[in-house]
């Protein structure tokens, strides 16, 4: 019988669907264990930074070792409510989590893309990590056609730093992609919630006992 992995995780931009893929997903087996997003384990951190300026801290006065350090530290106490013999589901794992702090790192130092990885992938260095199967999901595989997908679903125009932020982010996750660091890459591009729902549970289910999954068809 194949190994069951401890933990799934949907990665990808603000607006591509992570959320409501993971709904559905968690829906799918009574095995899955939703954990959710890193500041919910580890809300103390976060809400210290965010008592003033939020985005001034992030974009600003916090340094890219601060900012690494803080994401992996969350990411390590969400994985460790994983229940035994569940798999966690993440909404955002690690791969996605030290994109998000690249893509930081890029917009505040003026790095090139692979600089920046260069630089945070150095701060998470060897330390011990659960190891995940992670998805993730691209709007597009054009970078500057998967930001107006996803900036145009935001309802509102981003402002300030943060459309320079997010045209970064998509850079740098086109960037993992291309270097095959996520386990599964799904491109939602002109694909409805449940063809990207079907193309999700068939990445997923390669690591699972494919008889426990159930597709739960049109919704």
């Amino acid at each position: 019988m194949q190994s069951v992995p401890d933990f799934i995780s949907l990665n990808g931009p603000d607006n591509v669907g992570k959320t409501t893929q993971l709904r559905q997903l968690a829906d799918s087996w009574s095995g899955f264990q939703p954990l959710g997003a890193i500041h919910e384990h580890a809300p103390e951190p976060w809400a210290r930074v965010a008592a003033n300026d939020y985005a001034t801290w992030w974009f600003e006065t916090s340094t890219t070792m601060e900012l690494t350090t803080m994401l992996l530290a969350g990411h390590a106490k969400r994985a460790a409510a994983r229940e035994t013999s569940r798999t966690g589901l993440l909404d955002r794992g690690l791969p996605m989590l030290l994109a998000v702090a690249a893509a930081t790192c890029k917009v505040k130092d003026r790095l090139a893309v692979q600089e920046a990885l260069d630089a945070v992938t150095g701060i998470a260095g060897a330390r011990p990590t659960p190891a995940e199967t992670s998805v993730l999901l691209l709007p597009s595989r054009d970078p500057d056609r998967s930001y107006a997908i996803t900036s145009a679903r935001e309802g509102r125009p981003w402002t300030g730093i943060y459309p320079e932020y997010q045209m970064a982010l998509h850079a740098v996750l086109l960037r993992q992609a291309d270097n095959d660091v996520y386990t599964a890459v799904v491109d939602c591009q002109d694909r409805s919630t449940d063809d990207v729902y079907t193309a999700v549970l068939g990445c997923v289910s390669a690591h699972l006992p494919v008889t426990s999954l159930k597709d739960r068809g049109p919704r």
